[in-house]
């Protein structure tokens, strides 16, 4: 197109806030978008007129450099939605990605704990100091909400209804969902809730979990938490982190006869495909243990 040449760190701001306005892509996504775009332009300043054959070179290098599959699939996807964006734009008047490969993503099974992993995990907690009962009550939330991380942390005190037994959660796209309140979590949120709130002084948010100091924990503090509370309780930490309970509570649930639309709804996907990978763990979990179980499997 004529005209002055942009910068390639203003088309990628532009790109980048309409994804966040526009959009509603989360903060993870954005983050994700803005690394490989970054690396992208490094490599190919000249935006406005890289070529199929630049694109091609680009790609092929992130593959010599070993990254999973995954990783350049996501990185397409970045550099593929920034192009259609500047054609939309009119910035350009071709789009070079449209005779790029597609990447074939293989989508891992879901890993789930297993349901004595998490018990015993859970039974390992047994003070009644402040910091266990968090550290209980934050499990329970996990595992039995099946929440996202960043949905848990997000969950403030008047989020949660103890007279219908519901918490509202916050998922991606701004997106709310009622969640229901097992009695299990119901009264683990019940004594938490008690705890901090005779904490005088150290409590500045209004933050269902809080670190030592009164502010809101982080992912990072919250896997740190689930780490060091598996080594004190002797169980491994491979495969262990929040997002595993997630898994954990949807696999559990379908293997315990749970409707998939039901856990589905639980979770917030919105593709009955993405629940339907549970379906799968719930069949491997199961032929295992008939395996190690019946007389005659073997």
């Amino acid at each position: 197109m004529a005209g002055t040449p942009l910068e390639p760190t203003v088309l990628l701001d532009q790109y980048l806030l309409m994804l966040t306005v526009s959009k509603g892509r989360s903060n993870a996504t954005i983050t994700a978008y803005s690394n490989d775009l970054l690396q992208f332009i490094q490599c190919c300043p000249d935006v406005e007129h890289v070529t199929a054959g630049d694109l091609d070179r680009y790609f092929a290098g992130l593959r010599r450099e070993g990254l999973a599959p995954a990783t350049v699939a996501r990185a397409m996807s970045a550099v593929r939605g920034l192009f259609l964006f500047l054609v939309d734009e009119r910035i350009i008047d071709r789009d070079p990605t449209t005779l790029l490969p597609s990447v074939r993503r293989d989508r891992a099974l879901p890993k789930a704990l297993s349901e004595t992993y998490i018990a015993g995990l859970l039974d390992s907690i047994t003070g009644d100091d402040a910091l266990s009962i968090r550290d209980r009550t934050l499990i329970e939330f996990l595992y039995g909400t099946g929440c996202r991380v960043s949905e848990m942390l997000g969950v403030t005190v008047g989020d949660i209804d103890f007279d219908e037994n519901v918490i509202r959660v916050t998922g991606k796209g701004e997106k709310q969902r009622l969640v229901p309140m097992g009695s299990c979590l119901r009264k683990a949120l019940t004594l938490h809730l008690a705890s901090i709130s005779s904490q005088r002084g150290a409590r500045r948010s209004h933050a269902v979990f809080l670190n030592f100091r009164g502010a809101p924990l982080s992912r990072h503090g919250v896997n740190e938490i689930l780490r060091r509370r598996a080594v004190q309780a002797g169980l491994t930490t491979s495969g262990l982190h929040a997002h595993s309970f997630r898994h954990s509570c949807a696999t559990h649930m379908i293997a315990h006869g749970a409707d998939i639309r039901v856990v589905q709804e639980l979770l917030g996907h919105s593709s009955i495909a993405t629940t339907q990978r549970y379906t799968s763990v719930a069949l491997a979990t199961l032929k295992d243990a008939y395996v190690a179980s019946h007389p005659r499997a073997i």
